[in-house]
């Protein structure tokens, strides 16, 4: 099979599809591997490392004209709508939930989607894991740094000092983003809280954590309580395939604390904040109602080295059965790849999308 990997265009994305040594893999499995030139550059991946791995490397026209599966890390944008082929072949964070217009080109064009966050297996998204235990980790970080006065927020240290309480850090989800949130905030000593709707996810914190992080049910009155104090909120919610739900409001910005910090994490899916819109590194903050938005949608694309060789451990296995037993063999007989699967043959594939549509169009 011929796989092109293309350069990520989206603003302030360095991360790759595919490493060298992953594409020496692919090659080794008898398959074509078309790199656009310049495309591992920013995970610090140069050409010659591609070419040493067997892969050719080529422009980018090339690469969206001959490959028959495409491997990215983020959504198609839209200068590269045109370069979509009918009956192609996508593999990369879709995010389609939010996202209309791209939706409806992948249907149009026929192309098999297959998002990466909703590939399942057993219970658990392996393919999203490792780019959420980034953005969870970054999380707290990038909270803690925009609590600086000079930034507009509340100026207060997230560690505490002697004398002084550390801040307080309120995270919505328990899930792996959740999760690694809780544990940055705890190791920096901040007082933490975290609400979610099962249980069970909420026991799992408190073992893994021996109670240094406090843990509620989720309801809206506990989070209203929590937020009236708390100076990071980080939104760690997720419906795999799903439009996110919104769990605070406009109207609850004006009871929390002038300069607090919110982090959406779950902004690829629409935000879990009525205010939340999509930012970039470049530009990552705005204030509304005094109070701080983090809303960078391609969050680990800051450590693009660390992103890249975690999302390509975890891809390369889904990539070789895609391109080893063809894409409808692989879709139709892989669990996971079948579940992954967003758009086929002009179909919407993947029941939370198709809510997402019709709860949209009515």
């Amino acid at each position: 099979m011929v796989i092109g990997v293309p350069k990520e265009i989206k603003k302030e994305e360095y991360r790759v599809g595919v490493t060298p040594s992953g594409a020496r893999e692919l090659r080794r499995d008898g398959h074509t591997v078309l790199v656009e030139e310049g495309a591992g550059e920013g995970s610090g991946f140069p050409d010659g490392d591609y070419m040493e791995a067997d892969a050719d490397i080529v422009s980018r026209d090339v690469v969206f004209e001959k490959a028959e599966l495409l491997v990215k890390v983020k959504e198609p944008l839209p200068a590269e709508f045109d370069l979509l082929r009918k009956g192609q072949a996508l593999f990369t964070y879709l995010h389609l939930a939010p996202n209309r217009v791209l939706t409806d080109l992948l249907l149009q064009r026929e192309v098999t989607a297959i998002g990466y966050e909703t590939v399942e297996k057993n219970g658990t998204l392996p393919l999203l894991a490792p780019m959420s235990e980034i953005a969870g980790r970054m999380a707290p970080l990038v909270g803690s740094f925009f609590l600086q006065a000079v930034h507009g927020g509340t100026g207060l240290l997230a560690t505490g000092v002697a004398g002084v309480r550390p801040a307080k850090a309120l995270v919505l989800g328990a899930g792996v983003v959740g999760t690694n949130a809780v544990r940055v905030c705890v190791g920096l000593g901040m007082e933490t809280v975290v609400i979610n709707r099962g249980i069970e996810k909420l026991q799992r914190i408190d073992e893994l954590f021996r109670g240094r992080a406090r843990t509620l049910p989720a309801s809206g009155t506990a989070i209203s309580e929590e937020l009236a104090d708390s100076d990071v909120i980080i939104g760690a919610t997720l419906v795999p395939g799903g439009r996110t739900p919104v769990l605070i409001t406009r109207q609850m910005l004006r009871d929390m604390k002038k300069g607090a910090v919110i982090v959406d994490v779950s902004i690829d899916q629409g935000g879990c904040t009525e205010t939340s819109i999509p930012s970039t590194h470049d530009r990552p903050v705005y204030q509304i109602d005094g109070i701080i938005h983090y809303t960078v949608a391609n969050m680990p694309g800051a450590y693009p080295r660390t992103s890249t060789l975690a999302l390509t451990n975890a891809t390369l296995a889904y990539i070789r059965a895609l391109a080893g037993l063809g894409i409808e063999r692989a879709v139709a007989e892989h669990a996971g790849l079948k579940s992954g699967l967003n758009t086929y043959k002009g179909d919407v594939a993947h029941g939370a999308l198709l809510d997402a549509i019709e709860g949209r169009t009515g």
